[in-house]
């Protein structure tokens, strides 16, 4: 088990398309224990994607459960996720591992449905709403080399300094 390394924005990497999963094999299983170990190590982590830690394909892990209150699938991880549908739409607030200084305001889908794979191979069905479902949307955003940056209205009205996080 390993602690993988974040990349950071402005690293033009983040900006790479991901590929599909093929095999699921012992590597692939390694990898997400690294990966989900990457995940609870950064402060207020509830998800992460592998290209954020420089592994460009379709894998990303989401997993609210920390959070009290919330409605979740518990830890997913999505392997090939595609989104089926998506209703209503919401502005919240979103901050990122690879964009440690800032979060902002985003417009996103408040009730998904999706497709993944799991960490066998398994296709499985989730429905996701409110947390999240924005969670899982901002996860997937980094498969297809997009950040939050990328989808603010405006970098001068919805971009905002980061508060410190004690650990």
């Amino acid at each position: 088990m390993a602690i993988l390394d974040i990349l950071k924005y402005p690293d033009e990497a983040l900006k790479q398309v991901s590929e599909p999963v093929e095999l699921f094999d012992d590597q692939l299983q390694n990898f997400l224990v690294d990966l989900e170990e990457t995940m609870w190590a950064g402060p207020g982590g509830v998800g992460i994607a592998a290209p954020q830690v420089g592994c460009f394909k379709r894998i990303a892990i989401v997993d609210v459960s920390s959070k009290p209150k919330i409605k979740h699938n518990g830890c997913m991880i999505l392997i090939n996720p595609e989104i089926k549908t998506w209703e209503g739409m919401k502005i919240g607030r979103e901050g990122c591992m690879s964009v440690p200084d800032y979060t902002g305001n985003v417009i996103r889908a408040e009730k998904i449905t999706l497709q993944a794979c799991n960490a066998q191979g398994e296709l499985i069905d989730y429905e996701c709403t409110g947390y999240e479902a924005r969670a899982v949307q901002h996860e997937l955003d980094h498969l297809d080399g997009l950040l939050f940056l990328d989808r603010l209205v405006s970098r001068r009205t919805d971009l905002f300094k980061r508060k410190v996080y004690k650990k």
